[in-house]
């Protein structure tokens, strides 16, 4: 265990939190991260792209013109490819770009994720996160207390954050996600990864 600065939403030093060194302070590994973060970004892709080939395209019921006699080159369809109108060849199909990581590469990546941020100074944890009603106003406040206007931000909430999130969303550079959402790329694609102490905590519970 190794403590940790807390600030309020104030962004004064309040107190010192206890944080797993088996989850906050190792030694990143980047060539995993990089792994865990190409396979997440290759299974967000759709893979929906099409062309169609010589066989989909409309028209081409019948050879264009006789098979010898007329001094031009053979010709079987105005389909093919060679023809303005024709089909694609060797164009893109419909496909999957899933790339797989198994659960503990993903574990360590988002354990060498949070390290990181920790070591490089960019990781905030506050003493509580609350409100009472929706407020973008009083969320802003809260950046600004910070010192993180202007810097792409990741804010992690609890699950039932649903005010939170409401608060937080509207703000220009700044990302709102569940803790349940958490994934490697989240975590480092941005200046600045806010979070309160219990999240810390949920997260140290299911990267342990």
């Amino acid at each position: 265990m190794s403590k940790y600065e807390v600030k309020n939403v104030e962004g004064q030093a309040v107190a010192e939190a206890e944080l797993s060194s088996d989850v906050f302070g190792i030694e990143p590994n980047i060539p995993v991260m990089h792994q865990v973060v190409v396979a997440y970004e290759a299974s967000m892709r759709q893979g929906t792209h099409a062309v169609k080939n010589r066989h989909d395209v409309s028209g081409g019921g019948r050879k264009p013109y006789r098979q010898k006699g007329t001094g031009r080159a053979r010709q079987g369809s105005i389909r093919a490819a060679q023809w303005t109108g024709g089909g694609v060849v060797f164009g893109p199909v419909p496909r999957s770009y899933a790339k797989k990581a198994n659960n503990k590469v993903k574990k360590l990546a988002m354990r060498s994720a949070l390290s990181a941020k920790l070591a490089d100074a960019e990781l905030v944890l506050l003493d509580a996160l609350s409100f009472d009603e929706p407020s973008t106003k009083r969320a802003a406040a809260v950046i600004k207390a910070l010192g993180l206007t202007g810097k792409r931000v990741t804010l992690v909430v609890d699950d039932e954050a649903v005010v939170e999130y409401l608060s937080f969303r509207n703000i220009p550079k700044v990302e709102v996600i569940a803790v349940s959402e958490a994934n490697t790329r989240n975590l480092i694609d941005n200046a600045a990864l806010v979070m309160s102490v219990d999240v810390a905590k949920t997260l140290e519970e299911a990267l342990a």
